[in-house]
């Protein structure tokens, strides 16, 4: 695979683990948490083969076998970055939609 063929992966994996966990938001929002906690997982998934790939880069440049720094492999950064940011947010989010469904359950007496 080529270095930008490389780098797109890492962009795609990362757009995929934060469609997930928006998709999770989601779910959350219906008061779906088993399914919110499952497109946790797939979100989670998602960022470990990202991390995999920035992990390779990263060896890569160590070696001294990428000695230049690309838009797009800063655009790829930015990306993983963006979902491993959205990925917290949404867990605190999923957490308090969860506290509210409690709250509300006892208050409705059930």
């Amino acid at each position: 695979m080529s270095m930008e063929e490389t780098i797109m992966t890492l962009v795609v994996k990362s757009g995929q683990a934060r469609s997930a966990a928006y998709e999770a938001l989601g779910e959350a929002k219906q008061g779906r948490f088993e399914e919110a906690q499952q497109k946790m997982r797939e979100s989670a998934q998602w960022v470990m083969e990202a991390h995999d790939i920035q992990t390779e880069l990263l060896v890569m440049e160590a070696r001294g076998e990428m000695n230049q720094i690309s838009l797009i492999g800063v655009h790829a950064q930015d990306h993983l970055m963006d979902c491993m940011l959205a990925r917290e947010l949404i867990t605190e989010m999923i957490e308090l939609y969860r506290a509210l469904s409690h709250k509300k359950d006892k208050e409705d007496g059930q």
